[in-house]
């Protein structure tokens, strides 16, 4: 018997289920990549599910499967697109010991990196230009990412001030101040870079900021 069943061929997956099988699995992403480029093309306001099932290639009610609204796309554009951004850099701090002062560097150069790069640095300028009118939006983009990241800089900055590497400031004005230029390149490559006679050097201004900031954080002699 058991070795009628070593003799026995494996039941095989068909191809074609197989392919579908892919297919179905990667259909999410496929939506939300869709749902991205119309967003950032007509806003959220005018988009339509149908127009982000046109461009996944899928139909109306497909999208319907994974996702109950636009407002539940959007959520899940931010969380997969940004916020895993966030736990990815959260799990590399909490993996780090030593000094912070390397750790908050090279979290900013992946952020500066993810900002000169990446197509999904429009999400924050469709948060910024729709929040009047949709505010769900920003609470989402609120929970998901910046209430997150700035639990991540004040955690990393606590840690300094208590080892005394940094001084002692204000960790929700510090926390902000970590991450302001960055809003400020966001909004500059999503804003003002088409009318740049050349493209703005992104990864200088996060050395800039990275030298600046770490350089006003550094606890000196005369502080307490």
């Amino acid at each position: 018997m058991a070795l009628h069943k070593a003799l026995t061929p494996k039941a095989r997956t068909p191809p074609e289920t197989a392919r579908w099988r892919r297919r179905k699995d990667a259909r999410p992403q496929e939506i939300l990549e869709a749902a991205l480029s119309v967003f950032a093309e007509k806003g959220f306001a005018a988009a339509r599910m149908e127009q982000i099932a046109a461009r996944a290639g899928v139909s109306k009610g497909t999208i319907y499967l994974y996702f109950d609204s636009k407002e539940a796309v959007f959520r899940a554009l931010v969380h997969e697109m940004l916020g895993s951004q966030i736990t990815r850099f959260a799990d590399s701090a909490r993996e780090s010991s030593g000094p912070v002062a390397p750790i908050l560097a090279d979290i900013l150069r992946g952020i500066g990196e993810f900002i000169a790069t990446s197509n999904r640095v429009v999400l924050p300028k469709i948060v910024i230009g729709e929040a009047g009118n949709f505010p769900d939006l920003a609470r989402i983009y609120r929970e998901e990412v910046a209430e997150r990241g700035l639990d991540l800089f004040a955690g990393l900055l606590k840690r300094a001030m208590a080892s005394g590497e940094f001084r002692t400031l204000p960790i929700s004005h510090a926390a902000r101040l970590c991450i302001a230029p960055v809003l400020l390149a966001i909004i500059w490559r999503t804003t003002f870079a088409q009318l740049d006679s050349e493209p703005y050097d992104y990864a200088g201004l996060i050395e800039t900021h990275i030298a600046t900031l770490l350089r006003g954080l550094k606890r000196g002699e005369n502080d307490a």
